[in-house]
């Protein structure tokens, strides 16, 4: 009996990382995510999303499912690229969520080009083995 008892007690201390809701894992999440953005693998980054994610993009309409979510980033590469995405915070929602604070940079394209930064805010959940977005909204700091 002990011995159950203190099994059950290590299992419920070990840190949350071993859950794979901690910064490191969501940084590696999001370091895949930019390196497909930015090669232009579109497939990939819309891969990232749950089947019924949502993208609540900055001065557009929500994006709903990850056909539209891929349709949108498809477009987005024609205007952005360069992306860098830095979780600041990672935050568990149980065992099967975590919502995660960062900051990114891009740079606009065209005649002129920018540099940009800005924060957002995503909910990771678990599918299967794989950690998936689920919401995912941001804005400029300009």
């Amino acid at each position: 009996m002990r011995v159950q008892a203190l099994l059950t007690a290590i299992c419920l201390c070990l840190p949350v990382s071993a859950m794979g809701q901690d910064r490191a894992t969501i940084q590696n999440l999001n370091d895949q995510f930019a390196k497909a953005f930015n090669t232009g693998d579109i497939a990939a980054v819309a891969a990232h999303y749950t089947e019924d994610a949502v993208v609540l993009p900055p001065g557009a309409e929500i994006v709903m499912g990850r056909n539209a979510i891929l349709t949108f980033w498809k477009s987005a590469t024609e205007q952005i690229g360069d992306i860098k995405l830095t979780a600041v915070d990672v935050k568990p929602l149980g065992d099967n969520a975590a919502r995660e604070i960062g900051t990114f940079s891009l740079r606009a394209k065209g005649a002129q080009t920018q540099q940009i930064t800005g924060k957002y805010v995503v909910v990771w959940e678990k599918v299967g083995a794989d950690w998936k977005l689920a919401t995912d909204i941001w804005n400029t700091n300009k």
